[in-house]
């Protein structure tokens, strides 16, 4: 693996900054009119109840934003002034582990404290059958010798230097996102229904599997199989029932559903999700399709939870199975899920009509309320034309320590990690600034996986493509 590569913010080179027009074209998203512009953002808002996300989290209040993107003379990662980033691993690099090279597509990610302030990443890789990178297969951790994807783990000092970094699973496919638990392990999430002898697979796909951070070896590559068999996107666990919740990212019509699992043994610690449960999909009476409802701070307070009839999808994927005469809730592009403030929040990245969703939308964020039984539309982002209104296809997402939002867009021009204000700002906090396109015709790869130290002093966050993984330090609010 090769150094450590550390940048400030605002102290470019001469000649070395990056090249960017003043003025956006006339069909410019959102996106490239922030790029254009220095994406300083105040007073742009989202539509919804933005205090609802925050609340307890007190200390952000009058945060605005940290001023606009400098370029990165090294070309990696543009940040407002006074932060500074380290590359901490990069695709094809060496693993410390000497397992082998470190795989592609970089996504979903979580840091755990380890012991004498030292902190563990456990980061996906997305990789399909034909993934430039595989994970290394390794003997306990590999799942199907056959598939690419997979977890690795990184081991920072408390100084923040690589000490370690070597394969967490292997073998399996498609590992988008996933969630932490509250004992301290990562789950990692297969997007994929792929069957035993498909793309050569030995075994059947689109699984939940958990991760120690700090000891692979642990949790090994076991399927936790009753949480169901489905295109997985993220989950969130409510710590105090121990219940798992779970997106779908279905690529095509029926969409995704959102499921709970109600484990035999909740808030059991490792491996407690191996002894089973029940696996449910909400239903909300008379939606069947979430993308319908348009109007933020919508209420729905008899949430329906019907029991899957058969959670491995033998027969029948889990969306297509008969949910009975009440149907089921479908919606498109079901992604991000976090735990907060006594609920767990959903993010649909985008819903479109011409692919057979009820209605357009460029992103929404839903609130579920366990205690009460209630679903409430929180939050509707703003068309990707409109830079007044916060942009489209939010993914990854994550809770900042001072309050507010970070959010990973997922969409095209130019790629930002965007922070959310309690009060509703959003502000740029980070943009992609490796060309993998041509001058003529620019591409810049998504970012993914945001996430923060436990001290809340330091932001980690993937850029998909070329696979990276950053760490951001300066004077988070």
């Amino acid at each position: 693996m090769s150094a450590p590569r550390e940048s400030t913010a605002g102290q470019s080179t001469a000649g070395q900054s990056t090249a960017r027009s003043s003025v956006p074209p006339p069909s410019a998203t959102r996106r490239q009119v922030l790029a254009a512009g220095g994406a300083t953002a105040a007073g742009i808002t989202f539509t919804g109840a933005l205090t609802e996300l925050f609340a307890g989290t007190a200390a952000a209040r009058g945060h605005t934003g940290y001023g606009p993107l400098v370029p990165d003379p090294d070309k990696l990662l543009d940040l407002p002034k006074g932060f500074r980033y380290r590359v901490l691993s990069r695709e094809g690099d060496r693993l410390r582990s000497g397992e082998g090279r470190v795989p592609s597509n970089h996504d979903g990610m979580a840091a755990f404290a380890g012991r004498r302030g030292r902190v563990h990443l456990v980061r996906n890789h997305e990789n399909r059958y034909d993934g430039r990178i595989p994970v290394p297969t390794v003997r306990g951790l590999t799942y199907d010798p056959e598939g690419k994807g997979g977890c690795t783990a990184i081991e920072l000092d408390a100084r923040g230097r690589v000490v370690g970094e070597r394969v967490a699973v292997a073998g399996t496919a498609v590992n988008c996102a996933g969630g932490r638990t509250p004992w301290g392990t990562w789950l990692t999430c297969e997007e994929t229904e792929d069957r035993a002898g498909t793309h050569g697979y030995t075994k059947d796909h689109g699984f939940v599997f958990e991760v120690h951070p700090g000891d692979p070896l642990r949790t090994g590559a076991v399927p936790l199989t009753a949480m169901g068999r489905f295109q997985h996107e993220a989950v969130a666990v409510d710590p105090r029932s121990g219940v798992v919740y779970e997106t779908e990212d279905a690529f095509d019509r029926p969409f995704g559903l959102f499921y709970r699992f109600l484990p035999n043994r909740p808030l059991g610690g490792t491996g407690s999700l191996r002894a089973g449960g029940r696996l449910e999909a909400m239903r909300v009476p008379g939606v069947p399709d979430l993308s319908a409802v348009r109007e933020t701070g919508a209420v729905f307070d008899r949430i329906e939870w019907i029991e899957v009839p058969d959670p491995l999808a033998r027969d029948t994927p889990v969306r297509f199975q008969d949910f009975g005469s009440g149907g089921i809730t479908h919606a498109q592009k079901l992604e991000g899920c976090y735990w907060g403030d006594r609920s767990v929040y959903f993010v649909s990245s985008y819903a479109r009509a011409r692919e057979g969703s009820a209605a357009d939308h460029f992103g929404q964020v839903w609130r579920y309320e366990p205690d009460r039984r209630r679903l409430t539309l929180v939050i509707v982002f703003g068309p990707d034309t409109d830079v007044r209104l916060p942009g489209e296809s939010p993914d990854n997402i994550c809770l900042a320590p001072g309050g507010g939002l970070m959010v990973c867009e997922d969409g095209s021009g130019a790629q930002h990690v965007f922070g959310v204000t309690r009060r509703g700002e959003v502000y740029a906090m980070a943009r992609g600034a490796h060309n993998i396109g041509t001058p003529e015709d620019p591409e810049w790869g998504e970012f993914a996986g945001v996430t923060f130290s436990p001290d809340g002093d330091t932001m980690y966050v993937n850029c998909y493509t070329p696979g990276t993984t950053f760490a951001v330090t300066g004077p988070f609010a």
